[in-house]
């Protein structure tokens, strides 16, 4: 029984069916954050926010993405993290928390954390105290 999402091999026999999820299947760990910012410490954490970016360009050469965007507001901080795999999460987690943690749980509360892709058990557990959302290829593509 052929189910899922599909497209044609090289052509249009059964045989060569492939199933895309696995097309679409990388290493890549995906972390999608959004804070609330804490009334009164925008400017904290938007000083803290360039410390953190600066850090994580300069020494995190797994970290393939790190973007922040801002509510016109400034009250509603979105981070989209793309890393190249489980490890590159875990050398950041570790520098974000010797480095930076304290200083950013005073400026923000964690409001929705869903992770992408397949991260390792280890991740996982690194991450569990923020209650993150984990999903799955499902299908669509990559260029």
């Amino acid at each position: 029984m052929v189910t899922g999402l599909w497209r044609f091999g090289a052509s249009c026999r059964p045989e060569n069916l492939v199933d895309i999820r696995t097309d679409i299947m990388t290493e890549n760990v995906i972390l999608a954050v959004e804070f609330a910012i804490i009334p009164g410490r925008f400017e904290d954490f938007k000083t803290l926010m360039a410390a953190m970016v600066d850090a994580t360009q300069k020494n995190e050469f797994g970290t393939l993405n790190y973007e922040w965007a801002i509510s016109d507001d400034r009250q509603v901080c979105h981070v989209y993290e793309r890393f190249q795999d489980s490890a590159a999460v875990m050398t950041h987690m570790e520098r974000f928390n010797a480095n930076f943690a304290a200083r950013f749980s005073e400026t923000v509360k964690l409001a929705r954390f869903v992770v992408y892709g397949a991260p390792t058990a280890q991740v996982k557990d690194a991450l569990a105290g923020a209650s993150p959302v984990y999903t799955a290829p499902f299908g669509g593509f990559s260029r």
